[in-house]
């Protein structure tokens, strides 16, 4: 996939550019309606392949409770063992959609009581249409987004399966709430954000490990991680910083096919996986 497409795509999905524009910009650049018609599926989510853990895996259960007043999700557990560590997941800008659900169940396979908040509950849920996902997303204020991520996080905290000790996972703009949640929750366990946009204060308030994944190609939000890991630094808060060279923004979202890189995502999720089990479970 010729890099200028992927550009062209991210600026389309974190910025404001209407998809008529985004049509228009990409048939030029590649040269007709009809090469552009045959790109665009590789650049888009498919969420036919979003189930590597199927809906009804006979190990987990999973629902969709509502949290609070206008406040709710959707909650995956393995049905058998005892307490275990619980985990908050964090979607992208696009909603609680197929691959984050299919997330949410593998960490619960991991053992963990997984729960994948939906930022968009309140007004009415996640559509099926990702960019009008995508234009909700662009409504909300950041006070109602973290009241959201502490509900999230309260709720598991006292779920009857948990242990009380509660993580955080979040991919893109759920990235960068894992982050502001760290700001904000002195009793997270432990964050990890897959390319998520750096807290620019409140550094020093970060209680909680942090496992910072970014992609080598991801000019936008790695343009924050110096001062971030700075402040860390300054901070001496404990955290993990990896950089995978030479995969996208997105790399981990395997219903993407010009931006999911098998290598990378395999290697940032055992890295996930044992993060979350050293400090939360």
């Amino acid at each position: 996939m010729d890099r200028k497409f992927i550009e062209l795509f991210d600026r389309f999905t974190h910025g404001a550019m209407p998809r008529r524009d985004f049509l228009e910009r990409l048939a030029r650049l590649a040269g007709g309606t009809a090469a552009a018609n045959a790109v665009l599926p590789m650049l888009e989510n498919d969420y036919a392949h979003a189930d590597t853990v199927s809906e009804d895996d006979p190990r987990l259960h999973t629902e969709f409770p509502a949290i609070a007043e206008k406040m709710g999700g959707y909650l995956a557990y393995p049905l058998a063992g005892d307490r275990i560590p619980g985990a908050i997941v964090i979607h992208e800008n696009r909603g609680l959609n197929p691959h984050i659900r299919d997330v949410t169940r593998r960490l619960a396979l991991e053992g963990f009581v997984a729960y994948a908040p939906d930022y968009l509950y309140a007004l009415g849920g996640t559509p099926e249409d990702p960019d009008r996902a995508r234009d909700m997303i662009g409504t909300l204020k950041p006070d109602d987004i973290l009241a959201v991520s502490r509900a999230s996080f309260r709720a598991i905290v006292k779920h009857p399966r948990s242990i009380e000790k509660v993580g955080a996972v979040g991919f893109c703009w759920g990235g960068g709430q894992v982050n502001a949640l760290a700001v904000a929750e002195p009793a997270l366990a432990a964050g990890v954000a897959y390319y998520g946009s750096q807290p620019k204060t409140g550094i020093e308030n970060i209680k909680a490990p942090l496992l910072l994944h970014y992609a080598g190609l991801d000019e936008r939000i790695n343009a924050g991680i110096a001062d971030f890991e700075a402040a860390l630094k300054a901070n001496n808060k404990t955290y993990e910083l990896y950089i995978y060279d030479g995969v996208d923004h997105a790399f981990n979202n395997d219903t993407n096919q010009a931006r999911y890189n098998k290598q990378a995502a395999d290697l940032a999720w055992s890295r996930t996986v044992a993060f979350l089990k050293k400090y939360a479970g």
